[in-house]
């Protein structure tokens, strides 16, 4: 932006010097007129400058509030962004979580299977045991038995 401009033949702060009035103005009472006119355009020329330095004020102020706006924002957005990307990183670990306990669930399946046919496979082995056991009973029974008949015979 521009630095705020004087009004021409005019310095910053001053009033018009004596060699800038006309000889009317110079004398009291002389001309009439002429004081008023410099007055008037004395303070237009004030005006002007004094709206050019309020309006550059303006500009300014304004330029700093929408800084200010601008790293507001990027502040909540950081903040909000921030809590997203906790979030986030939150359930990929969950997520890797899970698929680490649905292998282990897995393999769980896979070895109470393996524990669960080596437990039939005992249970088996066990019945043929005890049916072995049961056939030797019977067996021992026949053979007294036939023992038994084959004295009786033998005595008779």
């Amino acid at each position: 932006m521009n630095p705020p401009q004087l009004p021409p033949g005019r310095a910053r702060g001053s009033s018009p010097s004596e060699s800038d009035k006309s000889p009317a103005d110079r004398h009291p009472g002389g001309g009439g007129g002429g004081g008023l006119e410099a007055s008037l355009v004395s303070l237009t020329h004030h005006h002007h400058y004094q709206s050019v330095v309020l309006r550059d004020r303006a500009e300014k102020a304004k330029r700093d509030a929408i800084r200010s706006a601008a790293a507001v924002s990027d502040l909540l957005v950081e903040t909000v962004n921030g809590g997203v990307e906790e979030a986030f990183l939150n359930e990929k670990r969950i997520e890797l979580e899970i698929r680490a306990l649905a292998a282990t669930a897995s393999r769980f399946m896979k070895q109470t299977d393996q524990w669960l046919t080596s437990t039939h496979a005992m249970n088996s082995a066990v019945k043929e045991i005890g049916d072995f056991e049961n056939w030797m009973k019977i067996m021992d029974y026949d053979c007294k038995s036939i023992n038994a008949a084959i004295r009786n015979i033998h005595q008779a």
